[in-house]
């Protein structure tokens, strides 16, 4: 009964929220001028819609005041269907601001980035979203002009269902922007495509710096904490420079992306406390690849899995480089604390280099690290190779097996063929007879998961992949479930076919939850479905899926509560003639 009147006293608040979308306006526009014409009389909950065409040197200022429950939104009339070209940008400049579906392709900036999260007078966004909006070969004339495609500054904005490919030019891809105030960004930036961008090369001819696909902070403020998330994006042939993702703050986390065929790696290059987790990277042996470099303090690496790297020195599999003392900001800090654990790494040129980069300036090596129940296979070079000597290095619970270890073997290393199973994914997976299965040692409270999603059982397994029955919930994201054209948006994973009862939420897990939770839900027919997250004020918290649902499938969303109060919400499930709703209970 306390359920049923939960429910309706919901259903009450969400008829509100929605007869006052049927009152919205909603303003077609046909150039930057109308759009601008239109914003003194924006209210929340309003659209402006983009005519279909081609919108030519346009500088949009997309300036509003919308609200959480009531976002306004500028939109493309058809998805892709506004193409902007010659020196068009975008400008997001208010709180709680949608731009949807745009085309930015074959012009170039003539001032600053092509989408900027400001105002032309600076003033940061908050709470603003772009999305399915695609940028292509928006180069000027000179490959040394640098400018961004995308700056993010401000607080809880998000980038999602993007794609970006064929940056020729100086510059980052995708920037977050922090301050000297210290104050923390809370970006998200997920489920995007970051297409192939070819080496960065100067005027001569040389390669340079400046081609990371996205940069988080700067060398100036990386000891700020910036709290940005980088998540189920796909890199496919992001070669512009050695770093591919360049980690410039603290407290960030990269998990569960894809990377393919890159050379260049994800990079901490400034600042501590990052965790990088979850992801792929299918380097395919492509020169100068690698999969995570390490630089700084109380960084966790862990469940990743990295194939076929080709690159060296600091280019492997994983690279923890060596630091300066008394190092300025701009330069390399020593790397302390690290914890390296339950990664996988199969094939690799070189697997481990510690202490890389090692000179008359980088003369401090790693400290206090620990590399645990890892499992490392590769019958190339070999397998750990000592640029420098750690001090204090902590081995535990890992297997390595292949080519020679490349240093006198430590306990906490066993030699033993790990046997892998290479399974219909193409992915090498923990099989029930392997040595890793329940060796792992040590206590590492932040893994609980293995890297499909599965949950680790005591004593767990070594390496990313934890043998197990249950349904796998993550896999490498598809390219078909990102960028604009993403078949279903922020789906993160999708099982077997399922045939459903009902149209239902099954469930979410982990719940109660601290800070996100996974919803799942199902319908027997394909039809339109809509699934909010509501609080217990009936207020819209984040529209989470308002898509084609395909029959016999389950859908696997992630609902993150990182930016909001401890306590009950609700999770909603529309669909003809059917409302279902779950409680989920935040635990801070």
């Amino acid at each position: 009964m306390k359920e049923y009147l939960k429910s309706s006293i919901v259903i009450f608040f969400v008829s509100i929220v929605l007869s006052f979308q049927l009152s919205a306006k909603n303003i077609l526009a046909a150039t930057a001028a109308e759009v601008n014409a239109a914003l003194p009389s924006i209210a929340p909950g309003d659209t402006i819609t983009m005519m279909s065409g081609t919108w030519s040197n346009q500088a949009i200022v997309f300036k509003a005041t919308g609200t959480a429950a009531n976002p306004i939104l500028l939109r493309a009339q058809t998805n892709q269907g506004v193409l902007l070209n010659g020196t068009s940008t975008l400008r997001i400049a208010g709180k709680y601001l949608i731009v949807d579906g745009l085309r930015f392709e074959n012009g170039y900036s003539s001032s600053g980035a092509v989408v900027e999260f400001q105002g032309t007078d600076g003033s940061p966004s908050s709470y603003c979203r772009l999305t399915r909006t695609s940028i292509k070969s928006y180069n000027p004339a000179s490959i040394a002009t640098d400018y961004k495609w995308v700056s993010l500054f401000g607080q809880f904005n998000r980038v999602d269902h993007c794609a970006f490919e064929g940056k020729t030019h100086m510059g980052t891809t995708l920037v977050v922007w922090l301050t000297s105030a210290n104050v923390p960004n809370y970006h998200r930036v997920d489920s995007n495509y970051f297409g192939p961008r070819p080496i960065l090369l100067d005027l001569t001819g040389n390669t340079a710096n400046g081609g990371e696909s996205i940069r988080v902070g700067t060398s100036d403020y990386s000891m700020n904490d910036s709290y940005t998330t980088v998540e189920s994006n796909i890199f496919d042939r992001c070669d512009g420079e050695i770093e591919v993702i360049s980690n410039k703050s603290c407290e960030n986390v990269y998990r569960n992306n894809v990377f393919t065929s890159c050379q260049g790696m994800l990079t901490l290059r400034h600042g501590n406390r990052c965790s990088v987790y979850g992801n792929y990277f299918f380097c395919n042996n492509v020169p100068n690849s690698g999969g995570i470099r390490i630089i700084g303090e109380d960084h966790k690496v862990y469940n990743n899995y990295i194939e076929n790297s080709a690159g060296s020195s600091m280019k492997t599999g994983i690279t923890i480089v060596n630091g300066v003392l008394n190092s300025p900001l701009n330069r390399y800090f020593q790397v302390k604390r690290a914890k390296i654990v339950h990664n996988t790494l199969i094939g690799n040129r070189y697997s481990l280099n510690i202490g890389a980069g090692k000179d008359t300036e980088l003369t401090l090596p790693p400290l206090d690290c620990e590399i645990s129940n890892n499992v490392v296979w590769s019958t190339k070079e070999q397998l750990i190779t000592y640029t420098d000597t750690p001090l204090n290095m902590t081995y535990a619970g890992n297997i390595f097996y292949g080519s020679s270890l490349g240093i006198t073997k430590p306990a906490g290393i066993t030699i033993v063929n790990p046997i892998l199973t290479f399974a219909s994914d193409s992915i090498w997976h923990t099989g029930s007879l392997s040595p890793a299965v329940n060796t792992s040692v040590g206590s590492y409270p932040f893994v609980t998961m293995d890297i499909e999603g599965q949950t680790r059982t005591v004593p767990f397994d070594a390496g990313a992949d934890e043998y197990s029955t249950d349904p796998v919930l993550l896999r490498p994201i598809r390219k078909s479930e990102v960028g604009p054209l993403a078949v279903v948006t922020g789906v993160q994973n999708r099982t077997e076919p399922v045939t459903p009862s009902s149209f239902t939420v099954l469930r979410n897990y982990p719940n109660p939850f601290n800070p996100s939770t996974t919803i799942e839900f199902s319908v027997p027919v394909t039809g339109h479905v809509l699934l909010n997250v509501y609080n217990g004020k009936g207020e819209l918290i984040e529209e989470l899926f308002n898509y084609e649902a395909e029959k016999e499938f389950v859908y696997r969303l992630n609902f993150d509560g990182s930016t909001i109060a401890s306590g009950m919400y609700f999770a909603e499930l529309q669909t003809q003639g059917s409302v279902t709703v779950r409680k989920l209970l935040l635990l801070k």
